[in-house]
């Protein structure tokens, strides 16, 4: 018996959402169950726009790594990009390769191969230095790479690390280090892939292309205002509000000298938005004796945004999008500052758009790969990943996988990707061949990438044989283990691939609701283990009482993986079982359907396709919407699927419309729990059912009561 649980929400909360935000009450009301409430969170639901993205700059250290790339480029360096051979570290790899290649820089990359280890590796350092090599680049890792990095670091070589897995308690010395987790990184968002870092690192760059790389831009209003006057300044530094200084409250004939405005304006370009009215107004505060040296930008914004041409601030500040998502601000000149922004990047999207579209492809195929939360800006890169490729403008190697794996010409999901595409491209990976997928992703030539593609789905095939052989091999072994230790499954097994070990962790933990280990033997001296959580046990914490026993261990806070000494195993084996006795899991909710929203039957219609698009794309922290409509009535049914386990497909009247609703394994429930002539209340997922070119909707049952 499944619990039907919908979150009571008050009519104020709804009201609120509805006139902030100009959403209509059903999408508040699921927005109120679900917490989602605050404007930085409501934005990234309701806007697609790149302009939303987070300011590459906002990494403390990003203007260092941005200067030493430059350096780079300038004295001829041969620079290493070091990357993973996953999805995200074969995405950043590609990314970043392509970019620091298309401007010039002598640059190579090298990917884990084979057998061999995660992450940086002495022997490549070594190999790098003998090539007169003075740069190298993590994606995707090194946050974890101390010695290596040190040992590079005494060969001469600089290192920037772009990573975004869980930190160790001392961080790399004598790096650059861009890692959102890094307590100290300055960046918003913590849960971001390693493609997305790369990105902003290329981001960073492009901005560094541009004229206002680093020069301080000041944006002046004054006014009238209840008191006197308002003098309002912004200071930006790499489009970032760096400083600002308000002047309240003044009368006319007030001395200059009186005022922090000389020292806060000096040495840098100052904007206003109406020059002759701001001049008039610094006129009447200060007298004639003082000058100032601004600029309109107003004409030259108007130019990208024409819309904006003949409104004033306060007109700017009512229309501004980003304002109504940040109540907080309170100045008149945030609304300057906004357009400001937005004009900067339809500049930049209009010099570089060509080749963002290309590489937020890869990044929002990382989001969905590392299974990062879809939430705030991953919403915006996954969103644009479809958008492209739905619309027609699939990346180069992302057509012709797409090709063989059966999705182009239809609408293509997030879940697509995670189910088809995702796995493929992982595959070359897992089974040591990851260079495949970052050829197939930079080669120009069409045929070329047709034999590659070929290439990929045969080592897709033979993964999806491995894991078979692997799941039957393990299947008695992990049954002991849950039964043992109850809080968890450890499986240790020499027998089976080293690629898919972490896929069989995460089926036990799926079949078992238990955090899952799997170990397996690379040889006679290493083993290697892949670690999958849920429940709120973090893996990288719990590993870490056993980092002694390790050659190397890292990852996130739901997956991990580490490498060990094989005379270790038993040790290990011992201590983790040990240790699984003092775990303490959250209550398992699996039984537990939390309903976003009450529907009349009125409500099931193809406009309800309109609601699901907007809470797209779901997943990680970002649930499929789940409705509960009462007394729909059973007019028919069929018995589906030719499986032990059989469907059951209901049609419904709902009065208006008859509704078609799969129940997936429930073929047995009919005229045993209820029957044709019934009215039943359902609780649903809602789905697009193509066939032939034409899209109905269609239920997805999740429990059904008489």
């Amino acid at each position: 018996m499944k619990n039907w649980i919908k979150k009571d929400i008050t009519k104020d909360q709804v009201k609120e959402l509805c006139q902030t935000y100009a959403i209509d009450s059903l999408t508040a009301s699921i927005f109120a169950r679900r917490e989602i409430t605050k404007g930085n969170e409501i934005l990234f639901y309701l806007e697609d726009d790149l302009r939303f993205l987070h300011n590459p700059f906002l990494f403390n250290q990003m203007e260092d790594a941005v200067d030493r790339i430059l350096d780079a480029k300038d004295e001829g360096e041969k620079v290493l990009i070091f990357g993973d051979r996953d999805v995200d570290g074969i995405t950043s790899t590609t990314i970043l390769y392509e970019y620091l290649k298309s401007i010039g820089i002598d640059v190579t990359f090298k990917v884990p191969m084979g057998d061999e280890a995660y992450g940086m590796n002495i022997e490549t350092i070594d190999e790098f230095a003998a090539n007169y090599g003075t740069l190298i680049i993590t994606v995707d890792c090194g946050i974890a790479n101390g010695p290596e990095i040190a040992h590079a670091t005494e060969l001469g070589i600089d290192v920037i690390v772009t990573d975004h897995h869980n930190p160790p308690e001392v961080l790399p010395e004598n790096a650059i280090i861009i890692n959102p987790k890094v307590e100290t990184s300055g960046y918003p968002f913590h849960e971001i892939s390693g493609c997305a870092v790369a990105f902003k690192l290329i981001q960073a760059l492009r901005y560094a292309s541009l004229d206002y790389y680093k020069e301080e831009i000041c944006l002046l209003n004054a006014c009238k205002s209840e008191n006197g006057y308002r003098i309002d300044c912004v200071k930006l530094y790499n489009n970032l509000v760096k400083d600002r200084i308000t002047i309240d409250a003044i009368t006319e004939g007030l001395k200059i000298s009186d005022t922090k405005l000389i020292e806060f304006l000096k040495g840098q370009s100052i904007f206003t938005w109406d020059d002759k009215e701001t001049k008039k107004t610094l006129k009447e505060i200060f007298g004639t004796g003082v000058e100032f040296n601004t600029f309109e930008i107003r004409n030259e914004i108007a130019k990208i945004i024409p819309a904006v041409a003949n409104l004033s601030l306060d007109q700017l500040n009512e229309k501004s999008k980003i304002a109504r998502y940040n109540q907080s601000n309170s100045s008149l000149l945030d609304g300057f500052v906004n357009i400001y922004i937005s004009y900067f990047h339809a500049v930049s999207n209009k010099a570089f758009s060509k080749d963002e579209q290309q590489e937020l492809q890869l990044v929002g195929l990382a989001a969905l790969a590392d299974v990062m939360p879809l939430q705030n800006e991953n919403r915006i890169f996954v969103n644009y990943a479809l958008k492209m490729m739905n619309g027609g403008k699939i990346r180069r190697g992302l057509l012709e996988l797409l090709s063989r794996l059966n999705l182009l010409n239809k609408r293509i999901s997030a879940t697509d990707l995670s189910w088809t595409l995702i796995p493929a491209i992982n595959a070359t990976g897992r089974l040591g061949q990851p260079e495949l997928s970052i050829q197939i992703l930079l080669e120009e030539d069409p045929n070329k990438r047709n034999e590659i593609a070929d290439k990929i789905i045969a080592l897709n095939t033979e993964r999806k044989a491995l894991v078979n052989i692997a799941t039957e091999l393990t299947g008695y072994n992990a049954e002991m283990s849950y039964k043992k230790l109850s809080n968890l499954c450890l499986v240790v097994e020499k027998n089976i691939h080293r690629g898919v070990i972490g896929l069989i962790s995460a089926r036990l933990t799926q079949k078992y609701r238990v955090p899952a280990i799997t170990i397996t033997c690379v040889d006679d001296t290493t083993a290697i283990g892949s670690m999958r959580s849920l429940r709120g046990l973090e893996c990288t914490q719990f590993l870490s009482q056993f980092a002694e026993l390790f050659s190397n261990y890292g990852g996130h806070s739901k997956a991990a993986g580490f490498s060990l000494p094989s005379s270790n195993l038993s040790e290990l084996q011992r201590r983790i079982e040990t240790s699984a006795n003092q775990i303490v899991l959250e209550n398992d909710s699996e039984d537990d359907l939390v309903i976003d929203a009450e529907l009349p039957p009125s409500y099931i219609k193809p406009d309800l396709f309109k609601l699901v698009d907007l809470f797209e794309p779901y997943g990680e922290n970002n649930s499929t919407l789940t409705f509960m409509t009462k007394n729909l009535k059973i007019i028919g049914y069929q018995i589906v699927g030719k499986t032990e386990k059989q469907h059951l497909k209901l049609n419904l009247d709902s009065g208006e419309h008859k509704i078609p609703v799969m129940y997936w394994g429930a073929a047995d429930k009919i005229n045993n729990e209820f029957k044709v002539g019934d009215s039943i209340n359902i609780v649903y997922n809602v789905e697009r059912n193509v066939f032939n070119g034409m899209e109905t909707l269609q239920l997805i049952a999740l429990d059904v009561q008489k």
